[in-house]
Parts: structure tokens; C-alpha cells; sequence
């Protein structure tokens, strides 16, 4: 956590951006499979922040996130493991116990 960010600080507008286009990188979703592999592998945990999202659009890819995969289908349709491995590591994301804060605060 970063020490010069103090509880209850807003978040700033660059860092609120990227969150809500998280699902649309492809950097942002290979670095979440290798923490989710991690997870696994290593026993490491982690420990997801659902910053002004709810965690079951991310389980189940709704709204923005539903955006961001018929995109990413688009372009890697002849890739489709990419994408599955994306969502897959989405949804065990968002089914392990994390932060969730939807009042634009951290």
C-alpha cells in the first residue's frame, strides 16, 4: 500500500481511469493470471479491491466488463485460450474474498 496515500483519501483521476478500463487491457488481465497463478502455485495470497464496481460484474463479466471481452473476442478470436484464460481468472478473482469499496474512496 502506498504510505503517502492516506486512509480515506480520494483516489486520483488517473488511477480511477485505469480501474475502469481494467478489463479492456490485456496487460492489466495477464498480469491477474499470474497472480492468480501464484496464488495457486506458491500458496501467496491476494487480496482483490472492487473500487467502485460490484464484485459479481466482475464474476460474471456484466456491464463494462461485457464490453471489454466481446472486444477482446473481436480481436483474438483466433486466440480464444487468451480470452478464456482472461475470464476465468476474472471470475476467480472475484470469488475470493476481497475489498470492496464503491464510495470512490480507499
Amino acid at each position: 500500500m502506498d504510505d503517502k496515500l492516506s486512509r480515506g483519501q480520494e483516489i486520483s483521476p488517473a488511477l480511477v481511469k485505469a480501474i475502469e478500463n481494467y478489463a479492456s487491457s490485456t496487460w492489466y488481465l495477464e498480469e491477474l493470471v499470474k497472480i492468480i497463478d501464484c496464488t495457486k502455485a506458491m500458496g501467496h495470497a491476494a487480496l482483490p479491491v472492487f473500487y467502485n464496481v460490484d464484485a459479481s460484474h466482475v464474476r460474471k463479466q456484466t456491464g463494462s466488463f461485457a464490453q471489454a471481452f466481446a472486444k477482446h473476442e473481436e480481436v483474438y478470436k483466433e486466440q480464444m485460450e487468451k480470452v478464456i484464460k482472461w475470464r476465468v481468472a476474472l471470475t476467480e478473482a472475484a470469488n475470493i474474498s476481497g475489498w470492496d469499496s464503491r464510495d470512490g474512496y480507499f
